[in-house]
């Protein structure tokens, strides 16, 4: 995740695919650093966040 200026960077801070129309990633692996615990509570959260991204209300 960078902004877009950062060629190295897969997703924008939206999670939206560079180079690729229309495709987001809701997961984990846009965390930026692994938690040393139980993941499915953040990554719950990326997902409702990633879907108001979509539906537009951020």
């Amino acid at each position: 995740m960078g902004p877009v200026s950062d060629k190295s960077a897969a997703i924008d801070h939206y999670c939206r695919v560079k180079g690729v129309n229309g495709l987001r990633v809701a997961d984990a692996s846009v965390m930026p650093c692994c938690v040393r615990a139980n993941i499915n509570a953040p990554v719950i959260m990326i997902g409702k966040r990633v879907a108001d991204f979509i539906k537009g209300d951020c």
